[in-house]
């Protein structure tokens, strides 16, 4: 397989707003590489492509999230056919998560499933994200679960991850297996993550010294940084932030450590 700085420039083949889908979904790839989400060739980010005919990007499977070009992206439809030339396959079950999101929200244009350390040890607790940190509760009351059913490989468990995701919630901790999130532009599904996966790591290092010391926030507290600073859909400042500040540093340091994405 080429690797994925030698794919064929296609910008040229596609409209323009499809190519800034192409590349804001790279940059994603990049980033998650970046910052260690990765998980080898596994793990899976999707960007719907602006238009009537509900098709998305996904990753061409085999290429490490840094080779990831807006170029070597692969668009499918809903149903996992490949509607564009090309001579990549893709990953059958980020196929199964990602067209569920996409399919049952309008909203959830980007949807982002990694498999950190942190994130999957945090799946594996039964007490679920605790507001420990003031990362957490800016997060917490826009997180959903959903139970483990193996390798995401059978179409009906797409029924009830929508199901547990529901029609508001942004965020998803998958049990014993990994997180998730989605929104309107990478810029915000990106910064959910940061702090989704951030939130898992400070909880992991504070439960190292053991339950029984570990200091949980009360609940007017919960609500009060919710409402500050949370991810929700109601949290229009932060979104802001998000867009006008966050996103373009996060560029500028792709730019600098990883660049070609954009190609």
């Amino acid at each position: 397989m080429a690797d994925g700085n030698q794919t064929v420039d296609i910008r040229g083949s596609v409209s323009a707003e499809e190519w800034q889908a192409r590349v804001d979904l790279a940059a994603l790839y990049r980033l998650t590489a970046m910052y260690g989400w990765d998980d080898m060739i596994f793990t899976h980010i999707s960007h719907r492509v602006p238009g009537p005919d509900h098709h998305f990007l996904i990753n061409p499977y085999g290429y490490f999230f840094e080779e990831i070009t807006a170029s070597s992206l692969v668009k499918v439809d809903l149903d996992g056919n490949v509607v564009q030339e090309t001579d990549s396959m893709i990953n059958p079950a980020g196929f199964t998560i990602h067209s569920a999101v996409h399919a049952a929200r309008d909203d959830a244009k980007v949807v982002m499933h990694v498999h950190t350390d942190q994130g999957v040890a945090v799946s594996a607790q039964k007490e679920g994200l605790l507001p420990i940190s003031q990362t957490a509760l800016a997060v917490r009351e826009d997180v959903a679960y959903h139970d483990y059913e193996g390798i995401a490989l059978d179409l009906d468990e797409r029924e009830r991850l929508v199901a547990d995701l529901g029609p508001k919630k942004h965020s998803m901790i998958l049990r014993n297996h990994g997180t998730l999130t989605c929104g309107e532009t990478a810029a915000i599904t990106f910064t959910r993550m940061f702090f989704l996966e951030r939130a898992c790591k400070m909880q992991i290092m504070a439960l190292s010294a053991g339950r029984d010391g570990v200091l949980e926030c009360d609940d007017d507290l919960k609500d009060k940084v919710a409402g500050q600073g949370g991810m929700t859909e109601n949290s229009n400042g932060m979104s802001m932030l998000t867009e006008k500040l966050v996103w373009p540093a996060l560029l500028r340091k792709l730019d600098r450590e990883y660049p070609g994405y954009d190609s």
